[in-house]
């Protein structure tokens, strides 16, 4: 009982139940501190299951279903959705992801979210009936505008001096694109020169995913400051325009295969390397090695294809009422390309071979203009369109606004302009 008495006591009992609190206050403590930790697991939510395949090389859509255990019923209720409401009908390999969802490891598939870019996610749910439902949805791009700045160094080429300057290998491949149409990256790039260019990266979840457009770009070439800028017309459509809104893009470009060294120039007299006599050489020669693709220089129609004997296989296209281009020495012609084959510029019609009265693998290339050859490296090019009066003035507010963010970037390297 003394015992008792004493733990009854008001000051002992006040001390117990000051030490109870503090008991209690450590228990909730630790308790929050496990929860924040993530140390807390609930055992009576069990978490989803998923699985991310990526598309193989002779994958199938039913191939891929049915070794996550779908059946041939949920095969072609899944191709039907896909194709009627987000217009997929093929799958691409290695770029075309899929996740399946389940409640658990141990339950079928509930939920497949195809991802056929990073910029786009199909959704595909499974109803209580059955069927399965597509809702297609868009990702939000973060796309900011930055800018780059180089110098042609001795022994460069445009390409090694975009890339120690920062530039992306694909966005260099784009400006080369745009630039091919103005200048002769042989001839007209020499140490000294500076070029810059603005282009976009998109950002997701504040992670870059990808580069966007080419926006502006700037080059010291020999015959002038080149500058070119994408603009979006009224009616939608985008292109790229000079300083004062003229179009940037020719109608041919001057030299078809990005890169490639001239090996033989324009002359109304040069000595044949295997004929052994003199006779004009109506056309551009630039070294490429055996099954490199020859793109077509401009958009137009092919109007003969054959052998003969001085430009072995060959491919001629009539583009307009004016020009004319001939791409000889193929060492193959490409699928599907023949006399009457509507052409786009860029597309294939042809490998570099050394057919014909040919010393070695390369692409003679001819500009025919109104029936008279003239050198492709400086014949004046007609640019595809001009702006029309209303376009050409936003344009030109467009392009100051440009300029006034590029002048920013230029001093502010590290800055970017939100788009």
């Amino acid at each position: 009982m003394k015992k008792v008495k004493e733990i009854m006591n008001p000051s002992m009992l006040s001390r117990l139940v000051m030490a109870l609190a503090i008991v209690l206050s450590l228990v909730a403590i630790f308790t929050v501190v496990l929860y924040r930790g993530g140390a807390k697991v609930s055992v009576n939510e069990p978490s989803e299951c998923k699985t991310m395949v990526v598309v193989a090389s002779g994958d199938t859509l039913g191939k891929l279903l049915i070794d996550q255990g779908l059946n041939n019923s949920d095969v072609n209720a899944i191709a039907d959705a896909l194709k009627k409401n987000a217009g997929i009908s093929t799958l691409r390999a290695d770029n075309d992801k899929f996740e399946f969802v389940r409640p658990d490891t141990d339950s079928p598939v509930s939920k497949i979210v195809l991802i056929p870019s990073p910029w786009k996610q199909v959704e595909l749910t499974c109803s209580e009936n059955g069927g399965w439902n597509c809702n297609t949805i868009e990702i939000e791009r973060d796309t900011r505008a930055v800018y780059k700045t180089g110098e042609i160094k001795n022994g460069d080429s445009f390409y090694l001096a975009g890339i120690r300057a920062g530039i992306p290998a694909g966005i260099l491949i784009d400006v080369y694109d745009l630039l091919a149409f103005e200048m002769d990256f042989e001839r007209d790039v020499r140490a000294g020169q500076h070029f810059s260019v603005l282009y976009e990266e998109n950002f997701s979840e504040g992670q870059k995913v990808d580069n966007g457009h080419v926006l502006a770009v700037q080059f010291e070439a020999l015959r002038g400051n080149v500058k070119m800028y994408r603009f979006k017309k009224s009616d939608g459509t985008t292109g790229y325009y000079d300083e004062n809104g003229n179009g940037a893009i020719k109608s041919l470009k001057r030299t078809p295969i990005n890169n490639a060294k001239v090996t033989s120039n324009f002359s109304t007299s040069r000595k044949h390397p295997v004929l052994g006599f003199t006779r004009a050489h109506k056309g551009v020669d630039f070294r490429a090695s055996t099954g490199t693709p020859i793109p077509a220089a401009g958009a137009g129609r092919v109007v003969a294809r054959g052998f003969n004997r001085g430009h072995g296989n060959y491919v001629k296209i009539r583009h307009n009422g004016t020009f004319e281009t001939l791409y000889a020495h193929m060492s193959r012609f490409a699928k599907g390309v023949g006399v009457g084959t509507a052409v786009k510029q860029g597309q294939t019609i042809g490998y570099v071979g050394s057919t014909g009265l040919s010393t070695g693998p390369h692409l003679h290339y001819e500009v025919i203009k109104d029936g008279v050859h003239v050198n492709p490296l400086t014949v004046k090019l007609p640019a595809i369109s001009n702006l029309d009066d209303a376009n050409k003035k936003k344009f030109l507010e467009y392009r100051k606004t440009l300029d006034n963010g590029i002048e920013h970037l230029a001093k502010n390297p590290n800055w970017f302009i939100q788009m």
